[in-house]
Parts: structure tokens; C-alpha cells; sequence
């Protein structure tokens, strides 16, 4: 088994670290560093940044050859830790003696060091791994001050006397955020902007799907496999890639050999929708970029979106974006023109 230990001061240090272990390809844009590689060892990419509030995100997309063991070092009772994993499986464990906890695909994991000082993660050979991990330093100097840092030092350090691990429910609105940080295509202090609101919003809904376990324990049991939610993450890809396929309930369920219940349930879960009002939103999302990026008309756009009825579509689109699709198109032409 490759080791790997670091003392991750900061990004800059933790880079360097990974690039002379990893022997890859280091990239920096305006602190966003993304090391690549493909050896021996395995081939994938890991990148991050530090965003305010000394939080530290991590993103590991990579599949190892051989068992690999990344030993993070830090402070005692100043870091935590949130975990998710989006696709494959990784485990956890505190110091070298300590046993180690398996975190799956969808499943959110907090960890806050108190007698020891390392978090270590394995990456199982030949299993592809995608995972997320934000530290949040919330006893250095530039969260002294900060309320939010200090409620999560409450929440998560003050009164721990052992090392702390919580092993979450499955959360599958995070893998849409993940998803969204992937298909940035930004750049400068715009995409800057994206990933320190993006990041925040992950790191929200770690602490609030917490919340919400440790309130309803029984209903942090989750009714879906991991294989059945990434059935609905796979369907979900596909509204996303054909809005325009028109078919109903029952036919979106059989496509992925679920029930219409475990299908609702799976929507609900990952966005908060029905299918139909996800297919509903996908179009619109869809309608919105064509009207500003296209010259196709309203008639065009409503049958590449496979919908039916003109009427319709604007009746729906005004509900959304408060807006009809033709004062909207105007107002992008004016714009285009001023």
C-alpha cells in the first residue's frame, strides 16, 4: 500500500506534496490548483482551493493501482472535516491504530480531530473513486471572529473528548452541486466566485443533513439502495441530455427498473421534485439558454424541448422566470445591440 502523509498547512503546501508523490501534472489559475496524473501508481485528478474563512476544498477524481493511504495532518481540536463521496467508496480513520470506516457512494461523513492529530483516507485498488472533502480550520486567525466558524467549532469540537466521526444518511442533492462545480467553464474571478458559493452550498447541506440525522434518527434511514440512487442519478443525467424525450411516468420508471414510488422517492430526494416537475425544469433551464444563445423562435424552441403547445410553454415559463419567452428574447436582442 502507498502512503502518502502531509502536513497540510495550506493548499500551496498540500499540492506540492501530492505532486512529488503522485508524480503528475501541476495547474494553477488563480489559487485553483488541479494535479493530474498517470503512471504506476493510477490515473485521475485532484484539484482544490482555499475559499474565505480558511476553508479548504478538495476534490479526488482517480483510480489507484495499488491501496493508497492519504494521511492528512492537523491540528488538534481546530479542524473539521466533511466527506462525500459521489461515486465509489473510500475509508476513514484516525491515526494509524485506529480502525477505519467505510464511507459509500452518496453517504456524507463529519470528522474533527480531539486526541489525535491525523485523518487518513484510503483509496481501495482499482475501484474509481470521486469524493469531496472541505476543511474547515476554525481556530485560525482568520476565523477568530467569524460566527458561523465558531458555531461549527461548537457543534463539532467544544465539547467532544474523543475523536469525532459521524457517518451520514445519503444525500443525493450534493452530487448536483459536485456536478455543477465539474461543468464550470468560467474563468477569472467569475468562476472564483462560482466555486466559493458552490463550495459553501455543499458545506451547507453536510451540516444540515446532520442536523436533520441527528433529529429524526429513523428517517435518516435511507429506503433506496446505493444502487437504486444511482439508477436515479443515471436517469436524471438522461432528462438532462434529452429533455425533449416525451414519455410518461411509468415508461421513465421502466427505463431504469424501478417502481414509480422508488422513482418519486429518488426525485424528492435528489431535487426536491416530482420527474414530471423535474422534467418540467430541465426544459425551462433548457428554454432559457436557447432564447439567449439561439435565433431559433418560440415555435422552434418549444418543439426541441419536445413539447407540445406554444401557449403552454409560455404559461410556464412566465411562472418561473416571471417573464414570457418573448419579452425575455427581446430584452437579450436589445441587449446584444446596445
Amino acid at each position: 500500500m502507498k502512503t502518502i502523509e502531509i502536513k497540510a498547512e495550506n493548499t500551496k503546501v498540500l499540492f506540492k506534496a501530492l505532486t512529488d508523490q503522485l508524480n503528475g501534472t501541476l495547474n494553477v489559475k488563480l489559487k485553483e490548483y488541479e494535479l493530474v496524473f498517470d503512471n504506476h501508481l493510477g490515473k485521475g485528478m485532484v484539484r482544490g482551493t482555499q475559499i474565505p474563512n480558511n476553508i479548504t476544498f478538495l476534490q479526488f477524481d482517480a483510480e489507484f493501482n495499488e491501496d493508497v493511504k492519504l494521511i492528512l495532518q492537523s491540528p488538534k481540536r481546530s479542524v473539521i472535516n466533511f466527506l462525500y463521496c459521489n461515486q465509489g467508496k473510500l475509508s476513514h480513520s484516525f491515526g494509524l491504530k485506529n480502525p477505519e470506516t467505510v464511507l459509500e457512494t452518496f453517504q456524507t461523513g463529519i470528522s474533527s480531530n480531539i486526541s489525535t492529530n491525523q485523518n487518513n483516507l484510503r483509496f481501495f485498488k482499482d475501484s474509481r473513486v470521486n469524493s469531496v472533502l472541505i476543511s474547515v480550520n476554525t481556530l485560525s486567525d482568520d476565523n477568530r471572529n467569524c460566527k458561523v466558524t465558531k458555531m461549527l467549532h461548537n457543534t463539532f469540537i467544544k465539547d467532544k473528548e474523543e475523536d469525532y466521526l459521524y457517518l451520514g444518511s445519503y444525500n443525493l442533492k450534493i452530487t448536483n452541486h459536485v456536478k455543477q462545480l465539474n461543468a464550470l467553464k468560467q474563468e477569472g474571478i467569475v468562476r472564483k466566485l462560482l466555486i466559493d458559493g458552490l463550495v459553501n452550498l455543499i458545506l451547507a447541506l453536510e451540516v444540515d443533513q446532520h442536523k436533520n440525522d441527528i433529529e429524526n434518527p429513523q428517517s435518516s434511514v435511507a429506503t433506496l439502495t446505493a444502487s437504486e440512487m444511482e439508477d436515479i442519478k443515471e436517469l436524471s443525467d438522461y432528462i438532462n441530455n434529452y429533455p425533449e424525450t416525451n414519455i410518461g411516468v411509468n415508461e421513465w420508471c421502466a427505463k431504469i427498473g424501478l417502481s414509480p414510488a422508488k422513482v418519486q422517492e429518488g426525485f424528492k430526494a435528489m431535487h426536491g421534485k416530482t420527474i414530471n416537475e423535474y422534467v418540467r425544469y430541465v426544459r425551462l433551464t433548457k428554454s432559457e439558454e436557447l432564447l439567449k444563445t439561439t435565433d431559433l423562435n418560440i415555435s422552434e424552441i418549444v418543439y426541441t424541448l419536445g413539447l407540445t403547445s406554444r401557449s403552454y410553454f409560455s404559461h410556464i415559463f412566465k411562472d418561473m422566470y416571471n417573464c414570457s419567452p418573448s419579452e425575455y428574447k427581446k430584452k437579450n436582442r436589445l441587449a446584444a445591440t446596445a
